[in-house]
């Protein structure tokens, strides 16, 4: 079962990543004012149909042909109903999908938040040639990562290398950190 937040959220890029995505936006938005925390991920990726979305948060449903379960987006709608939020999937076949989750940030049952460094880390080398953009705000304290300035920086078109790849990971981790003890 997953851990931590980190870890919830990785499932879903992955996902984005089977589903052909190119692009794939990430953002984890957390509220103290309004004691929540939303995570969302954007692809372009094939997307679903109205009969799919149905059918995905079923954990006995699954595309994959290397288990015969799904546990993604059903432990993602079951922990956000368990954490008195919400959990929407907006998708269009050939366009892309959105799929948004909300929690109650003081809920005694929150899991942690996890390693994000370590998330995009395997996110870079899952998809090395999908573009990555990730967005971590805490109250009004934000900072953006974009795989896009980050090779227009090293100037190359793949990031996958392990030293990038550490880098971005200790990189995206120092800028959480800075970003929860900002005070704006």
């Amino acid at each position: 079962m997953v851990e931590d937040l980190a870890q919830a959220l990785l499932e879903i890029i992955v996902n984005s990543i089977s589903a052909g995505a190119h692009n794939i936006m990430i953002q984890f938005i957390v509220s103290e004012l309004n004691n929540d925390i939303i995570l969302q991920v954007e692809d372009d990726g094939k997307g679903m149909d109205a009969e799919t979305i149905e059918r995905v948060t079923n954990p006995f449903y699954t595309s994959r042909k290397t288990r015969k379960v799904g546990l993604g987006l059903a432990f993602f709608k079951g922990l956000s109903e368990m954490l008195n939020g919400s959990f929407r999937i907006d998708s269009e076949v050939g366009k892309g999908t959105t799929v948004r989750m909300t929690m109650e940030k003081n809920n005694i049952d929150l899991p942690k938040q996890g390693n994000l460094g370590e998330m995009m880390m395997i996110a870079l080398h899952s998809g090395p040639d999908c573009e990555f953009t990730f967005t971590y705000q805490y109250n009004e304290a934000r900072f953006d990562f974009d795989t896009k300035q980050v090779k227009e920086i090293l100037e190359t078109n793949r990031i996958s290398d392990p030293d990038v790849l550490m880098w971005v990971k200790d990189f995206i981790n120092q800028e959480v950190e800075r970003t929860q003890t900002e005070v704006l």
